[in-house]
């Protein structure tokens, strides 16, 4: 009998080289970048179909837990398990307990690790490479998918391709893994005809994959092990127990693993892949009129030529440009060009230093309940909108520093104030005072919207009590 294939999406990652669109709060994994689907739920989707395929386990941090549940839930596919990380320290260490988690449910489980951040054109190339793989990873090899290069491209790892191992030429050894290149060597690679770009996309059985780690890492082994063993459960979650996991020392498949094994093996493939790290390499994969422009959302465009121009909340007018990326948001505006994609990191940098949120939040932040969505501030005074999905309801919470005023612009909302419960509706109100334990709940069977007004000596999200919550948040 066929083993099973156990799914893995690693969804850590941040997303800076997106900003302003991927950001801490909402990274570039659940945002819809091509379609109407986000990265996240395309990664998850190009599975359907595959025999023997698991639910996903899905590996993201504790603060992404509802975005990921919520975006499985759109698309009709409950996780196996969501494996919440209370800090991050790289893959090898998200796959290990992921091996865990599969071998609790069978012995012979083979993982396909994949991110949740990459483009996959060619789905049927792509099934292909999953069939070569599980056949390697049932002799025992750890496989990765090594992408053919169609340029000498200086931002991915590469694979040297070492004697084939199938008769349809598909299947190599690893002759070796080598850094990001210069230039030179780039065109070396591609000129060689042997040598691919690294995925990040494994195939090996979890039994194996800890063996190796064991050998090579035990101390990654352990720490993991530990932190998978002393877990807990909440809701649909699986929390690593912190400090074991935090005591994990950092560190890649690559180099934990795949560069130190002797079982390493590569699938070539050419599947229409891309990472999309970086605005210039989303305006590639993306489609473009006659003049090599891609346009989203409600942009004005003349004698425009190879830009990538997106407006997320209001008109955006671009005359005459070229070569530009221009990314409209409600808090912040880039404007740069194509050749200096990779330098959006310098932007996030400077927010970081000085202090500030726009590379963390955007205006509007979900949360399990709904969302929220900041529309004016000031000294001691701020105004949201508030949007509360049917029978939802915030936390039972006071706040030390702050009072509310809550206004209902349409729905209906339970509001516990105190020792008084009340129902209001559209154009009703309700007053807040400092110190008042209080509870928001939408009763009716549509979106409840409110506006917000707070007024107080401090206003920061973290002035919050939390006594009673139906999502887990301490």
């Amino acid at each position: 009998m066929q083993s099973n294939i156990y799914p893995v999406i690693l969804s850590g990652g941040s997303g800076t080289r997106l900003w302003p669109l991927s950001r801490t709060a909402m990274p570039k994994q659940f945002l819809p970048l091509l379609s109407e689907h986000t990265l996240f739920q395309e990664t998850v989707l190009r599975l359907k179909g595959f025999p023997n395929m698991s639910a996903p386990l899905v590996v993201c941090n504790s603060h992404h837990r509802f975005l990921a549940a919520e975006q499985l839930h759109a698309i009709d596919t409950p996780p196996l398990l969501q494996i919440l990380e209370p800090v991050g320290r790289n893959t090898a260490p998200a796959v290990a307990v992921s091996a865990f988690a599969a071998l609790d449910k069978e012995e012979g489980a083979i993982l396909l690790v994949m991110p949740a951040d990459h483009l996959i054109r060619d789905i049927p190339g792509f099934h292909w490479a999953i069939h070569q793989a599980r056949a390697l990873a049932q002799q025992g090899r750890l496989v990765t998918f090594g992408i053919k290069p169609d340029e000498p491209a200086t931002g991915f790892g590469y694979i040297e391709g070492g004697s084939a191992l199938d008769t349809e030429g598909g299947a190599f050894s690893v002759a070796r893994f080598v850094e990001k290149p210069d230039m030179e060597t780039a065109k070396a690679f591609l000129d060689s005809g042997n040598f691919f770009w690294n995925s990040g996309m494994f195939v090996f059985k979890a039994s194996v994959y800890l063996n190796e780690l064991q050998t090579y890492r035990p101390d990654i082994y352990q720490a993991a092990q530990l932190a998978w063993q002393h877990s807990t459960h909440d809701l649909d979650f699986c929390r690593l127990h912190e400090s074991d996991f935090a005591s994990c020392p950092s560190e890649s498949i690559d180099y934990a693993v795949m560069e130190r094994t002797q079982s390493a093996a590569m699938v070539a493939v050419d599947i229409g892949w891309n990472d999309i790290g970086s605005w210039s390499s989303l305006a590639d994969v993306s489609t473009k009129d006659a003049k090599g422009n891609t346009v989203r959302g409600d942009v004005y465009m003349a004698e425009a030529s190879g830009s990538y121009l997106r407006a997320e909340s209001r008109m955006v007018a671009a005359i005459g440009v070229r070569d530009l990326v221009i990314v409209e948001t409600a808090d912040a505006v880039l404007v740069m060009h194509k050749d200096m994609a990779q330098d959006v990191k310098h932007a996030v940098e400077f927010l970081k230093q000085a202090e500030r949120t726009e590379h963390l939040v955007h205006r509007r932040v979900y949360r399990p309940w709904g969302y929220y969505e900041g529309i004016d501030m000031g000294e001691r005074f701020q105004v949201k909108r508030i949007m509360v999905k049917p029978g939802a309801k915030l936390s039972l919470q006071m706040h030390y520093h702050r009072a509310e005023h809550w206004i209902v612009v349409s729905g209906t909302a339970k509001v516990t104030c105190g020792d008084k419960v009340e129902l209001l509706h559209e154009n009703q109100s309700t007053y807040i005072p400092i110190g008042e334990t209080h509870r928001l709940e939408n009763v009716g069977k549509l979106p409840l919207f409110m506006i917000e007004v707070q007024s107080g000596s401090y206003l920061g999200e973290d002035d919050i009590v939390r006594f009673e919550d139906d999502y887990k948040r301490s």
